[in-house]
């Protein structure tokens, strides 16, 4: 089966199963650019069309354009005149005065889906430590696409080192992320500062999961959850989970979970909602690795995840 992820460079451990290159670390962006397999650029020709069946009658579509890869010429999309392209390097690019400034470093980037989807993912400096040793750290994706499936979208994320679970960082109103559709020119400076680079929400996110791991959950509470955020009844008749993915999600939260028996996470709201993280990111069925790191980003996965995170706040609210 073909990878959804052509190519991908990392430092540090291989994320998915060996995909990509490995790197040594404060390499710059430009091997960065190289390596991830971004050393292309998007390129733009109209929509061609022949209007009969006896012969060529080539006419041309005014609205639409056709997307394509500078070096393979392989076709992206058909979008609008006013689609505005996000290149490969500016993806990388967007990181570079973080990385000089000394507090961000890259850890992972890439392109999904044959160049359809690029992302970048760096390590901002900031962590915590939870309860039992179980450490959180921060870092920033940049993610784009040019078959409209996506806004170019730079968040911050958690990371879970036990597991390596992800989950968007959100406090109240503060969504953790800034979304530029392709309608509007992506102007990295303004969001920069949209974003608050500073990372002003990281405090309050950690004050949310050290109170998430002090808040102790019964086995009615723990089960209900599971319930509310598979959106699946409690019970079957026999008294059982519901399904298989009730019965994964229960175990992981009752021990099987990487950390799960840290003693934050061991009978918490923290030991819930990473049930959730690690079977999304981890165990949820996937036709391979890369479509489960998808999904986990920017489809099904990330809602799913979204969702735990909004049902565990109500248990600390």
């Amino acid at each position: 089966m073909a990878h959804l992820v052509e190519t991908m460079a990392f430092v540090r451990e291989e994320p998915w199963h060996g995909l990509g290159n490995r790197l040594s670390a404060n390499q710059p962006i430009e091997t960065w650019i190289t390596e991830a397999g971004m050393d292309w650029s998007i390129n733009d020709s109209p929509v061609l069309f022949n209007v009969a069946n006896d012969g060529l009658h080539i006419r041309t579509h005014a609205d639409s354009k056709v997307l394509y890869r500078s070096d393979t010429m392989a076709p992206l999309s058909v979008v609008s005149n006013r689609y505005q392209v996000v290149q490969p390097e500016d993806v990388l690019h967007f990181y570079k005065d973080l990385v000089e400034a000394g507090g961000f470093e890259l850890e992972t980037a890439g392109v999904l889906k044959g160049g359809k989807k690029l992302w970048a993912l760096a390590r901002t400096g900031q962590e915590t430590l939870l309860k039992g040793g179980d450490r959180v750290k921060a870092y920033l994706l940049l993610a784009t696409s040019c078959d409209g499936t996506l806004c170019t979208t730079a968040q911050f994320t958690s990371v879970r080192v036990v597991c390596n679970n992800t989950l968007q960082m959100a406090v109240a109103d503060n969504s953790g992320a800034v979304k530029v559709p392709h309608s509007t020119k992506f102007d990295p400076k303004a969001v920069k500062e949209a974003l608050g680079i500073g990372l002003s929400a990281w405090d309050g996110f950690i004050a949310n999961i050290k109170d998430l791991a002090n808040r102790p959950v019964t086995g009615l509470e723990a089960t209900q959850y599971f319930s509310d955020v598979l959106d699946e009844q409690v019970l079957d008749l026999e008294g059982g989970p519901t399904s298989r993915a009730m019965q994964q999600v229960t175990a992981l939260y009752s021990g099987a979970g990487m950390g799960s028996l840290l003693p934050g996470a061991r009978g918490t709201a923290w030991g819930l909602l990473n049930a959730v993280t690690e079977f999304v990111d981890h165990q949820r069925r996937a036709r391979s690795q890369d479509y489960r790191l998808d999904s986990a980003w920017f489809g099904q996965g990330a809602q799913l995840k979204q969702k735990a995170l909004d049902n565990a706040l109500k248990l600390i609210a």
